[in-house]
């Protein structure tokens, strides 16, 4: 591929006390990254040599001041934070926070000027980056706030595995209230959508999921099913939609059901997540309904085993290996629109 043709990929660094740098520089030690992309972390020189010496890799480094300066076939950093920021594995602390706020607002600033094509962010921690900036449960919130978007969806993916949530960060206690007719419509065509546009799925079907125990039993154990989550499906359906259920969550994993739907939206977070991850836990976190690429690995910071070189790379991997992918359906959706437009245009004349 043409150094012009790559992908610029930038790589927001997460929490440095985490396996974040870790698993990101592990996965840039594989070769095939460079025959479609070119990587950019954001973080500082000295903080990733660290990482790298930590981990016993030896990688081809190049330090530029901003992505236009990116070497096509190496490891890109660029400073966006001190040279003397400590790295203490598995601590929570506000210097790690900060660098990982710094490190994505950098990042995302540079997708928003079309400096890079997509975004894969390490795992941080939601405590210690909290601040008068970064008022978020998660990057999620954060990403759709910034890029205005009302209605991001979390979709886990692992190859035909596409796992997407009504609630994501939301406490157990609030799911039921926090699930609506319009909320699952509006998922379901937020899901419906990406799935054509961002993985390239025509006439996608979607399972939906339900909240209670036996799909509430005819009402014994919980009415949502009956009042919200079925209206919802069949108003979906009305749309063009083609969605399907509400299934009881217990069996559909399971069982071979699933292998009829190209994806599958959950009421809440560990509904959708916990049986995702036993079936897959390299997959890949992708934020749907923005106008940005974005994903991360399905995983968080992993205190307990960060600098000890034991973390697995491969859910990282994954997740540029996806950016990749759904950039290059993005555009060629877009190019196919702009040929139908330009047909149309040439039979007005």
């Amino acid at each position: 591929m043409n150094s012009q043709e790559k992908i610029r990929i930038a790589i927001s660094c997460g929490d440095i006390n985490g396996v974040g740098l870790e698993v990101a520089l592990k996965s840039l030690s594989d070769s095939r990254i460079f025959e479609n992309c070119t990587p950019i972390i954001y973080a500082n020189e000295r903080t990733v040599k660290f990482h790298m010496k930590r981990s016993e890799l030896e990688l081809p480094l190049h330090v530029c001041a901003n992505a236009d300066k990116s070497h096509a076939n190496k490891v890109n950093v660029i400073n966006v934070f001190a040279e003397n920021v400590r790295t203490e594995f598995g601590q929570l602390t506000q210097e790690a926070g900060q660098c990982a706020f710094t490190s994505l607002k950098a990042a995302v600033e540079d997708l928003a000027s079309n400096k890079v094509d997509a975004i894969v962010t390490a795992p941080i921690n939601k405590s210690n980056i909290q601040s008068e900036e970064f008022k978020f449960p998660g990057h999620t919130e954060f990403l759709a706030a910034y890029a205005n978007e009302d209605n991001p969806l979390m979709i886990l993916a692992h190859e035909e595995l596409r796992v997407a949530l009504v609630t994501g960060h939301v406490s157990l206690k609030d799911v039921s209230r926090s699930i609506s007719r319009e909320s699952i419509l509006t998922k379901l065509e937020v899901f419906a959508k990406s799935l054509n546009i961002d993985f390239g799925i025509n006439r996608p079907k979607i399972a939906v999921l339900s909240l209670n125990p036996h799909s509430g039993d005819k009402g014994l154990l919980g009415e949502e099913e009956i009042e919200i989550i079925a209206p919802a499906i069949a108003e979906a359906k009305d749309r063009g939609i083609l969605a399907f259920g509400p299934f009881a969550s217990d069996g559909f994993f399971g069982s071979k059901q699933r292998e009829n739907y190209d994806g599958v939206l959950a009421m809440y977070h560990d509904q959708g997540l916990a049986p995702f991850k036993a079936l897959a836990f390299d997959g890949v976190n992708f934020t749907a309904g923005l106008p940005i690429v974005r994903t991360s690995p399905d995983h968080g910071t992993a205190f307990d085993i960060a600098g000890k070189g034991l973390a697995d790379p491969t859910s990282f991997r994954n997740a540029i290996f996806l950016a990749c992918d759904i950039y290059n359906c993005r555009k060629f959706q877009r190019e196919l629109q702009s040929n139908q437009l330009q047909t149309a245009s040439d039979k007005a004349y």
